[in-house]
């Protein structure tokens, strides 16, 4: 995204020599999208970037997927996934488990309470939902805390770690792009400023403010890139430790938002999912639905009428409040809903006529909308409530 930021010392001429105080050259790095016709930063290393001393591979969690098929929607439990104390020594990047993918975007979930290794996707973009805990993540750019209720933001290819901290388990809702993710383009003007009607803005992005260095040898970076069967892993060993840039400056940095800085746009009546939008990547995008004033027409309805997204697989991470649309089918704090393309989905039954006259809605979700049809994962197939899918009906089919 086009929104320059320069952190620690960099020369004042770009692609020219910066030295140390004893005259040693510091590398310069470009770290830059789609070639070097978008986005960038250009890094100072202390060391040269592209030293390494080893390469073995990592053997990644479970990222096969089965078809939703017969079709149907489906309720994901995603809680259940972790139960007990195991999340103590579970790590954010190590003990994800696959909920939903395709070719795309790949969504997963995980409990942490210990440090990750340090880590990079080089297939696509990271957003990552902070749901509940706090965190330091510790980036080559320097450091982010983030909090619940916090989007992280780390672009493709950015080596990074996670610390939890404090006593409460850190639990990550783990949206992986195959591609990068930024703001909607109707948010932004030609030059990539946020304009005035869109519902966050610079002031809410933030990036790290300090470089962070680190000392160590034969430091493992765990790499999840392209390879055998489209997903392959990797640990790349380095003769120092990575973090070692001593200055940077550009457009291309990682960053955290608050869902809670995020000003919902209402009407007077209902408004379309599109409203809620806080990011896309290629065939899909992020909502979020935030506590808000719902629609004041003297007739209106306030939850969603019943619609069939006809191109899209429509899935929500509720995180928070009490969902309206979804009181009364088992939906709760952790669930997943899959709501998929073929099949038109809405209120449960109840909900349209309860909602008349309500002003509030207390209520926080992620919504990821995809353009083509997602599989589960093992995580999804593990906690799934089979009995969703019949609760607009009031019975299942018959034995």
């Amino acid at each position: 995204m086009a929104y320059y930021r320069r952190v620690g010392v960099v020369p004042p001429k770009r692609h020219t020599q910066h030295r140390d105080e004893a005259g040693k050259l510091y590398y310069e790095e470009l770290m830059g999208e789609e070639g070097f016709s978008s986005d960038s930063s250009l890094l100072y290393h202390r060391h040269i970037p592209s030293a390494i001393v080893d390469s073995r591979v990592w053997e990644l969690p479970d990222q096969t997927t089965t078809p939703n098929h017969p079709l149907r929607p489906r309720h994901l439990k995603l809680h259940d996934l972790f139960p007990g104390e195991g999340w103590r020594d579970t790590d954010v990047v190590t003990g994800r488990r696959l909920v939903l993918g395709n070719a795309d975007v790949r969504l997963s979930y995980v409990v942490a309470g210990t440090d990750s290794p340090l880590y990079r996707n080089a297939i696509g973009d990271e957003v990552v939902y902070v749901e509940s805990g706090e965190a330091v993540v510790e980036t080559v750019f320097g450091a982010l805390p983030a909090k619940q209720g916090d989007y992280v933001v780390l672009p493709r290819a950015t080596t990074h770690r996670w610390l939890p901290r404090g006593e409460q388990p850190l639990r990550a809702y783990v949206i992986e792009a195959n591609s990068h993710v930024a703001p909607p383009k109707r948010y932004l003007s030609r030059y990539g400023q946020f304009l005035e009607h869109s519902p966050y803005c610079e002031r809410d992005l933030h990036g790290p403010s300090e470089v962070l260095l680190a000392e160590g040898s034969d430091v493992e970076v765990y790499v999840k890139h392209r390879g055998p069967g489209g997903i392959a892993g990797s640990v790349m060993v380095y003769p120092q430790h990575p973090f070692d840039v001593v200055g940077w400056d550009g457009c291309l940095y990682p960053y955290t938002f608050s869902v809670y800085d995020f000003e919902p746009i209402t009407g007077r009546v209902h408004q379309p999912p599109p409203v809620h939008q806080v990011f896309e990547g290629h065939n899909f995008v992020v909502c979020n639905f935030v506590p808000r004033k719902v629609d004041y027409h003297p007739k209106a309805i306030p939850v969603p009428y019943y619609h069939s997204n006809v191109d899209s697989d429509e899935i929500m991470f509720y995180c928070g409040g009490d969902y309206e649309a979804r009181k009364g089918s088992g939906i709760g704090q952790g669930s997943v809903s899959v709501h998929p393309g073929g099949h038109s989905h809405g209120p449960q039954p109840g909900a349209y006529e309860r909602s008349i006259g309500v002003e509030f809605f207390d209520e926080l979700a992620v919504m990821v909308d995809t353009f083509r049809p997602l599989e589960l994962g093992e995580g999804g197939l593990a906690c799934e409530d089979r009995n969703y899918a019949w609760t607009w009906a009031g019975r299942g089919p018959k034995q």
